[in-house]
């Protein structure tokens, strides 16, 4: 083999390695892919992964993502409908779910999230405006709810009541913007509003009308506590003097048994022999009479009729 067939060999293998490697691409699971021809998508999009071919030189490969994309949008200042002006900041989820529609519309990625931001933009700031700042502030007119074993009990406080509230308008959001993102190919899978900040003089009027409303609130759980706590204390002085009552009438059975008993006891005694009886009272009573003090009795009293006896013996 001569000098010039074996350059021939080299060029001719370096060619078809060019060529084949031209017509070789590989689809990951988080891709999917276009095929254009000068410009103009060919076939339908590769979504399945592993290795692929295409026309070499003449075709070229447009990897877009499959996977379910970020969305987080700039803090936008809008005014609602009793003119209060808020800070509101929303953020989504999107995949691209036509990557053929996507590569005519907006071509990559970076331009979507562009596109993005203006469309939902719009469309944030043009639902918020048909509401007052409480329809975006709250999702429901329930400022306090307080279980119980018996049943749930609301406590509601004279507030504003809302038209929609901040779920449905979120809900609102998300209908137009789906609508709207499907020409671009684009899905808008979730969206939420992040963050709600009031301007400076806004804020100062919104925390006062909260503190206003918890306080009444706070004032209506109180007076319910202060009716509920008479009632328990009112139940107690009546089981009180119910107990009192019951051992003071079980105590006077008691002591008028015992007394009935004792004059039994004592009617026995001196039955049997009174002389003694008495003898045995009048001596019982001898130390306490007799202790301290000054005691002044006739000769012939009764009492001193066993001193005198003493005496005489």
């Amino acid at each position: 083999m001569t000098q010039n067939q074996t350059a021939a060999i080299i060029i001719l293998c370096s060619v078809l390695g060019i060529v084949a490697l031209n017509s070789l691409y590989v689809v990951d699971q988080t891709e999917q892919v276009v095929i254009t021809q000068f410009g103009e998508p060919v076939g339908k999009p590769v979504k399945a992964p592993g290795m692929h071919f295409k026309t070499p030189f003449i075709q070229a490969v447009n990897k877009f993502d499959n996977r379910i994309l970020e969305w987080d949008g700039y803090p936008s200042e809008i005014p609602t409908r009793d003119k209060k002006f808020i800070w509101v900041d929303v953020t989504g989820r999107w995949r691209i779910e036509d990557p053929l529609l996507f590569l005519r519309t907006l071509h990559s990625e970076k331009i979507a999230q562009s596109r993005i931001d203006d469309i939902m933009d719009g469309i944030t700031r043009n639902l918020i405006t048909r509401y007052n700042i409480v329809d975006v502030v709250r999702s429901t007119n329930t400022i306090m709810s307080v279980a119980s074993s018996a049943d749930e009990i609301t406590s509601q406080a004279d507030v504003e009541k809302i038209e929609v509230g901040r779920d449905e308008i979120t809900r609102q959001i998300l209908d137009n913007a789906r609508q709207i993102l499907r020409e671009y190919g684009i899905e808008m899978i979730d969206l939420r509003i992040k963050r709600i900040n009031y301007i400076q003089s806004v804020q100062e009027k919104v925390f006062e009308r909260m503190i206003s409303e918890r306080k009444r609130a706070a004032e209506q759980m109180r007076s319910e506590g202060q009716g509920i706590r008479a009632e328990i204390e009112g139940q107690k002085e009546k089981d009180l003097k119910k107990i009192e009552s019951e051992a003071y009438l079980e105590t006077q059975k008691i002591r008028g048994a015992a007394d009935a008993k004792a004059t039994a006891i004592y009617g026995g005694a001196y039955s049997k022999d009174p002389d003694f009886y008495a003898f045995t009272s009048t001596i019982e009573k001898y130390p306490a009479t007799l202790k301290g003090g000054r005691l002044v009795l006739t000769t012939d009293s009764d009492f001193v009729k066993y001193l005198k006896r003493a005496d005489a013996k």
